[in-house]
């Protein structure tokens, strides 16, 4: 098995019973537990409106993150580009990475974020521009022509890693023609997943910014001492995932014992197919499964997002986890 990268994608989740400002503390806390051990990049990605994720300002949180770490790839798991001006998140970018030199990403996402009523009130346009447009328009802000009318300062020269997310076939086919590194948000969208790297590796022309299809995979984890550890600390996964279908809030909740009388069957199989990826278990069952997972896709690198209510069993969780990728 080739020895491949292994990241951190922090949802910023909310604890029930907890404030934004505590889920702030443990997202830098566990930002500076996992530099140490070794992980690639940390990256943050783009929600509006819901309770349980105070990740909405990313590159806000971005910059709050990398000024307390040292080494650490910082980015976004991403922004979510229809929301903004291009010009904006250049210029945020730019400064970001000013700031922090050679550390900073910004991944792209085509997707709200959102629900409707929200997209207004951000002020979205429901009907525009296309994403490829929009990206292509970000690269010129980065790199300009002569004589270019508007410019990002700062942004402009500014060479900040991009990346292309998706869960579906478009923004793997475009990351291909653009020839970018490609994230598929396996952590919660896994049905087209190898179908949308196939499309990408077979899409893929060498850029200035890659020569060969890079892949990273988002995947959710539950690392434990035991097997029957790690299932129990699930349910707090499950119950975040059915709080989505449900329209409830999705502030993390403790674990139970059982999740009969929380879900019907149809709900618990629609949580469990979005979980068809995820990694669960101890030590050894977590490297089989991840092997696994890596040699059916061969991925080059997987971000790993471990959302447990008790946030040092998380952080012990992001432990096992560098073990097994060791």
């Amino acid at each position: 098995m080739k020895k491949i990268k292994y990241s951190v994608l922090d949802l910023a989740p909310v604890i029930d019973g907890k404030s934004a400002t505590e889920t702030f503390r443990n997202s830098l806390n566990l930002a500076q537990h996992t530099e140490a051990l070794g992980y690639n990049r940390y990256w943050l990605a783009e929600h509006h409106n819901m309770d349980g994720i105070a990740s909405s300002a990313t590159s806000v949180l971005i910059g709050h993150i990398a000024g307390g770490t040292k080494t650490i790839r910082v980015g976004s798991g991403g922004i979510m580009l229809p929301n903004h001006a291009s010009l904006v998140i250049a210029e945020q970018f730019g400064t970001l990475n000013a700031l922090y030199p050679d550390r900073i990403d910004l991944g792209l996402g085509r997707a709200p974020g959102t629900n409707q009523a929200t997209m207004r009130a951000l002020r979205r346009n429901l009907m525009g521009d296309d994403f490829n447009i929009q990206v292509k328009e970000l690269f010129e802000y980065f790199y300009p022509e002569m004589g270019q009318i508007v410019n990002a300062y700062p942004g402009a020269g500014q060479k900040v890693p991009v990346w292309l997310l998706g869960s579906s076939l478009y923004s793997a086919r475009l990351a291909g023609e653009l020839g970018l590194p490609y994230s598929f948000a396996s952590h919660f969208a896994p049905e087209m997943m190898l179908e949308a790297l196939y499309v990408y590796r077979q899409n893929f022309k060498a850029s200035e910014f890659l020569d060969a299809p890079y892949v990273m995979l988002g995947v959710q984890a539950v690392a434990a001492p035991t097997n029957e550890e790690a299932e129990f600390l699930a349910t707090t996964l499950y119950q975040r995932f059915l709080a989505l279908i449900q329209n409830k809030s999705m502030k993390l909740q403790p674990p139970v014992e059982s999740m009969q009388g929380l879900w019907s069957q149809i709900e618990e199989h629609h949580v469990k197919e979005k979980l068809q990826t995820s990694v669960r278990g101890g030590p050894e069952k977590i490297k089989k499964e991840i092997d696994k997972l890596v040699s059916m896709t061969g991925a080059d690198e997987l971000m790993f997002t471990s959302d447990l209510y008790d946030h040092e069993l998380r952080l012990r969780s992001f432990e096992f986890i560098a073990k097994a990728m060791a």
